[in-house]
């Protein structure tokens, strides 16, 4: 007697179809870490005559690094800014929303953050904590998180409008890279600290925070601020193809000043150096 099968409900299936979305059925290209290396250079060479223009040209650049958890987006950040000045290229990671915070206009926190003239800010996790982990982890009430679908549009145009230059980027990562990261993140001590209780929840709620993104992106892909979705399975690849989109968004040109020429130093002529056992050194551990 063979067996009946039972009809699914419309949100198994759905389930059925998200599990099936990121579950990868091909192997991961990866990529040597010699050409990796060599490639980095080079883009992070672009980079700084990048940050160059954004300065000399007095650009306001916004960009917004959003994705699941573990995909790449941090690693990502630490190489476009790693060669640039902290002065014109800087990073916003706010933490949980204060009391008083929570009381102001939403966007009122990250209003305080943007650049100005001749600045770089580059958002890891930003106003669209609303449309995912306070969506998902009910940190937001349904008239909140409404009023976050209508405005945020409004709200993005505006900036746009106000000569910003706003780019979004949304890392992508299957499942299973996912886990065999968090697990690496439980192994190795000094990524522990990214294994947040935030970051469990989101394991168990894969299909929840899909359906969420999937609801951001119908409302706020917009067209002068639209998503730009990375393929974060294989970390090298992913930071390489988002410099390099990130170099192809704004139109700059190479303002690298001549070589200067160092006159030689002037003698240390009537000075005369403390003895050295009258300062505290640091021990020589190493």
């Amino acid at each position: 007697m063979g067996h009946k099968e039972t009809k699914k409900t419309p949100a198994q299936e759905q389930r059925k179809f998200h599990r099936q979305q990121h579950c990868r059925n091909t192997p991961l290209k990866t990529i040597k870490k010699k050409d990796y290396e060599q490639a980095l250079e080079k883009l992070q060479i672009e980079l700084v005559k990048l940050q160059e223009w954004i300065r000399y040209k007095k650009l306001k650049v916004v960009v917004i690094f959003e994705g699941r958890d573990a995909a790449g987006k941090g690693g990502a950040i630490k190489r476009i800014t790693e060669c640039l000045s902290p002065r014109i290229a800087r990073v916003v990671a706010l933490p949980a929303p204060t009391e008083r915070e929570r009381t102001q206009w939403y966007f009122q926190r990250y209003i305080q953050h943007l650049p100005a003239g001749g600045e770089m800010v580059l958002f890891d996790r930003s106003w669209y904590n609303r449309a995912g982990v306070e969506r998902v982890m009910g940190f937001c009430n349904k008239e909140e998180y409404l009023e976050f679908m209508r405005s945020c549009p409004e709200f993005e145009r505006m900036l746009v409008r106000s000569g910003i230059i706003l780019i979004k980027y949304w890392f992508s990562i299957c499942n299973e890279e996912q886990e065999r990261r968090f697990q690496k993140r439980l192994e190795e001590p000094t990524k522990r600290w990214k294994l947040s209780q935030m970051d469990l929840e989101s394991r168990s709620r894969w299909v929840e925070y899909s359906m969420a993104k999937d609801e951001m992106f119908s409302h706020t892909d917009i067209k002068q601020a639209p998503w730009f979705v990375v393929d974060g399975d294989v970390k090298k690849r992913a930071r390489l193809n988002v410099i390099s989109h990130l170099l192809s968004m704004i139109k700059y040109e190479d303002l690298t000043p001549a070589p200067i020429a160092l006159p030689p130093r002037p003698e240390e002529i009537g000075y005369v150096r403390p003895p050295l056992n009258q300062q505290t050194f640091i021990p020589e551990v190493y």
